[in-house]
């Protein structure tokens, strides 16, 4: 995923998001200690989603509370 394409998502969405990539990952690593993995690259790019979407996530926590406080 873009950083344009996650911003464009409400936070309820990100979430969903973030839980899926979680439950892939968590899949991945199942995957890659049964030696059944065939498609390395996908772990890290999965890991590299789950950090972008909790940097924008954090990124409007902050905002949110610098225009409250």
């Amino acid at each position: 995923m873009k950083p344009a394409e996650i911003r464009a998502m409400s936070n309820a969405e990100l979430y969903q998001e973030l839980r899926n990539f979680q439950e892939e990952l968590f899949r991945l690593r199942f995957q890659q200690a049964t030696g059944k993995l065939t498609n390395t690259a996908r772990m890290r790019q999965v890991k590299k989603d789950i950090a972008r979407i909790k940097t924008i996530l954090r990124q409007r926590e902050l905002a949110q509370a610098e225009a409250a406080g």
